[in-house]
C-alpha cells in the first residue's frame, strides 16, 4: 500500500508555481459585473489565465491564506499572488484592452513566479 501511495506522488504532475490572480470582487458592483461579462468566460483559456489561474474572493471575506500589501478599496481588485504573497495589483477594471495590457504587464514583471510549465 505505501508503495502505491509513494508512486501516486511520484507520478502526479507538481505545479512549478503557484501563481493565481485573486479577484476581489463586491456583490452588485458594475465593474465586477462588466469584467464578468467580457474577461470571465475567457480568461481561463488564454496564456494569462495559465500563468495566474483565478481565484476569487468577496472584499468583505478576503482569504486567510494570503499576505496582503494592504486591504483592498476598490472593487473590483485584481491581484497577482505567488506562494500566498502579494506580488502586485490592479485596482478597477477600465475596459478589456487595458485589463489585458495591465495583467500582462504585471504577469512579466514576475516571469519567475508566472512562468508556463
Amino acid at each position: 500500500m505505501r508503495f502505491l501511495a509513494l508512486l501516486c506522488l511520484l507520478v502526479l504532475p507538481v505545479p512549478l508555481h503557484a501563481a493565481e490572480l485573486l479577484m476581489v470582487e463586491r456583490h452588485g458592483c458594475a465593474w465586477c459585473d462588466r469584467w464578468n461579462a467580457e474577461i470571465a468566460p475567457i480568461y481561463p483559456k488564454t496564456e494569462q489565465g495559465a500563468r495566474a489561474p483565478l481565484r476569487r474572493a468577496q472584499i468583505n471575506a478576503l482569504p486567510d491564506d494570503v499576505i496582503l500589501g494592504s486591504r483592498p478599496i476598490f472593487t473590483p481588485t485584481f491581484i497577482l499572488i505567488d506562494n500566498g504573497r502579494e506580488l502586485g495589483r490592479i485596482e478597477g477594471y477600465g475596459g478589456d484592452e487595458f485589463f489585458w495590457f495591465l495583467l500582462t504587464n504585471l504577469l512579466d514583471a514576475h516571469p519567475d513566479a508566472t512562468a508556463l510549465p
